[in-house]
């Protein structure tokens, strides 16, 4: 019997309802390189043929079609199963420490705690506030069993649902050159001093200077700030600005600073991630249900990139 593996099938199933590469990996936060050979793995390992690909569409063959279903009950079969071992075993009882960055989700966080607790009043959640210093939100040092973030982070081997996504933002001094705008582009104001997130941010500080828009250019740090209080004062003080999301602009708004919408930067996403190998029965809990609040298929858990551009 040739093996396959549970993540092969995932991403065959999501390829074959996106019938797009560019789609379909971006849904599994993975490359499409990465996709398309996992695709090329499973076709070779049984000699078959599941996709017709040129450059322009994507299409199942017949033989394609006729396993998608399968392979997409079969997956449903799975979380089933782990669902009911969960239930049989009675362990859905104790703790669940819930970590989430500064700033990040708010609204969803309350959603989230306040609907899980309703289902399972014998878990006692635990929410945990992390600032810039740690984006990973307690996930790297295992302080927390799942948590809420905003990729990329550096936790290659961890899992994630994508939540929600929203657009960049400007923070700037409100008597900026460009705060009168109402939109700017990411190339007018790398130039600019700006406040960020201290080093031990890591992948996350660098995502958030737009290192990957500047080319060769260093970016002149003007501030390093670990929250967000710390990061609009210094701006509203007229020490530089920063990039930030349009949830952030609702939540931190202060005299002394303006935000202005940046047109030309993909989508930053909240996720709920986790470590599939220490993963909690209280977390299992509590990961299902987001996936069946947010109408979630097997093919959206996806793995955490270390980077994302």
């Amino acid at each position: 019997m040739t093996d396959v593996t549970l993540r092969q099938l995932r991403y065959f199933a999501v390829l074959g309802e996106e019938l797009n590469y560019r789609r379909a990996a971006e849904r599994l936060f993975i490359t499409q390189p990465a996709l398309s050979t996992a695709i090329k793995q499973l076709e070779q390992a049984f000699g078959v043929v599941l996709l017709n690909r040129n450059t322009r569409e994507v299409a199942l063959t017949d033989l394609g079609a006729a396993w998608l279903p399968q392979v997409q009950q079969a997956l449903a079969g799975v979380d089933a199963v782990v669902a009911n071992l969960v239930t049989l075993s009675g362990t859905r009882q104790g703790r669940l420490r819930v970590g989430y960055l500064i700033g990040t989700g708010a609204d969803l966080l309350f959603r989230i705690v306040r609907h899980f607790e309703a289902a399972y009043p014998d878990v006692r959640v635990e929410p945990i506030e992390f600032d810039f210093a740690d984006p990973t939100a307690g996930l790297a040092a295992g302080t927390t069993d799942v948590a809420l973030i905003r990729p990329p982070v550096d936790l290659p081997e961890h899992r994630m649902l994508i939540l929600d996504s929203e657009t960049w933002v400007a923070c700037l001094p409100r008597d900026h050159r460009l705060a009168d705008r109402t939109e700017v582009h990411i190339a007018e104001l790398l130039d600019d001093p700006i406040v960020c997130a201290p080093v031990t941010a890591g992948t996350w500080r660098d995502y958030w200077l737009a290192m990957d828009a500047r080319g060769n250019r260093p970016p002149t740090i003007a501030a390093v700030a670990a929250t967000y209080e710390a990061e609009t004062t210094s701006i509203a003080r007229g020490l530089g600005i920063s990039f930030t999301t349009s949830s952030v602009a609702r939540f931190y708004d202060r005299p002394g600073i303006v935000y202005v919408p940046i047109v030309d930067r993909p989508a930053s996403h909240v996720a709920l991630a986790w470590h599939p190998a220490a993963i909690t029965p209280q977390a299992d809990a509590l990961i299902r249900h987001v996936q069946r609040e947010w109408n979630f298929g097997e093919g959206e858990e996806v793995a955490v990139p270390a980077t994302q551009h």
